[in-house]
């Protein structure tokens, strides 16, 4: 009978409360001095903590992070970066997804943008938001590649249904027309309602102009700006450097 309660509840796929209750069997004595609802409780409470941790770790592989491993808890405080410490930690509890607002990042190549953006979507995913992690000349080329085979609406839908988008590499390059425009069409749908953060090595006033400096220019910035967070992160030396002299 025990065996046949094991099977039914892995066919019934809830292993983690089988395991549970394969363990109480295993070591019936430890178990006899804890009242029934507390056992059940024991084993309801491993398969609960079971799909939460497979569902941040599901959410944290789909999210396509360059770094999958960055912590808020591991950003390098150093004084020369200038960090804003007290608004990386207001956002530390997601707040800001929540309201829709936007996060710009700005640094020189190497200051640390990208392990900061991703620290903050693994923190997001770890609270269940679903998150993805693009950089912007990859986007523009994934909805280029949509256009050609008919798909350009479904994976506008797509990025729709993210409840945070990081956008990476920002305007590195002049966007053309088209690309201006499926720029316009993204921060349209998400305006207000989700969240955005865009690294860059550029302020925003430099996004005019590779925005090709038009009304339309001006429509996109306004619906990324106006509800924004802006951090700029300094520094002589790119973070890369730095840990090639530390591992030296």
């Amino acid at each position: 009978m025990k065996n046949d309660t094991f099977m039914k509840l892995k066919a019934m796929k809830l292993p983690a409360f089988a395991q549970a209750y394969q363990d109480q069997i295993d070591n019936e004595q430890e178990y006899l001095s804890i009242p029934f609802h507390e056992r059940i409780m024991l084993m309801v409470d491993a398969e609960f903590d079971s799909r939460h941790n497979n569902n941040i770790q599901r959410l944290i592989k789909n999210a396509h992070f360059s770094i999958s491993s960055a912590f808020l808890g591991n950003i390098d405080y150093l004084p020369d970066r200038h960090l804003n410490r007290a608004l990386l930690g207001s956002l530390a509890d997601n707040e800001y997804i929540r309201r829709g607002l936007n996060v710009i990042l700005i640094g020189a190549t190497g200051s640390g943008k990208t392990f900061i953006s991703n620290a903050l979507g693994v923190n997001a995913c770890h609270s269940g938001y679903k998150t993805r992690h693009i950089r912007l000349p990859e986007f523009f080329i994934e909805l280029e590649v949509a256009r050609v085979q008919g798909q350009y609406q479904h994976v506008m839908r797509q990025y729709q249904k993210f409840a945070l988008v990081i956008l990476d590499e920002f305007l590195l390059v002049s966007a053309t027309d088209r690309e201006q425009r499926d720029l316009l069409e993204l921060m349209e749908c998400r305006c207000g309602q989700f969240s955005t953060i865009i690294c860059s090595q550029f302020t925003p006033e430099g996004w005019h102009e590779r925005l090709g400096g038009s009304a339309l220019a001006d429509s996109i910035l306004d619906r990324i700006i106006a509800s924004a967070y802006t951090m700029k992160i300094d520094g002589d030396i790119s973070m890369r450097q730095r840990k090639r002299i530390i591992n030296d």
